[in-house]
């Protein structure tokens, strides 16, 4: 069994649209520094589902991406925190 490519867990989790609008949108809302990590991780948990089934089908070409599902979700939980701050940061509208 070859070993996964790092390349390819790092590219579906920086790439990934659904971790960067979840993220965001969720920072943007978050009133408490507290809430970042809950949006990071709705984040990579929406991610995660939406990547599910073209891993599965093999329709991206990341035939091994499937068994790195740990490090897919723990990157998209890095950018999407990283989104979230983002969102929190410039993001918010003053009432």
């Amino acid at each position: 069994m070859t070993p996964v490519d790092l390349k390819s867990v790092v590219l579906a989790a920086l790439l990934n649209p659904a971790v960067i609008a979840i993220a965001f949108w969720m920072g943007r809302n978050a009133d408490q520094w507290q809430k970042l990590p809950v949006a990071a991780f709705a984040a990579a948990l929406v991610g995660s589902l939406l990547l599910y089934l073209p891993t599965r089908l093999d329709m991206l070409g990341l035939g091994g991406l499937g068994r790195a599902a740990a490090g897919v979700f723990t990157t998209q939980f890095l950018v999407g925190l990283a989104w979230a701050y983002l969102g929190r940061r410039w993001g918010r509208r003053d009432p």
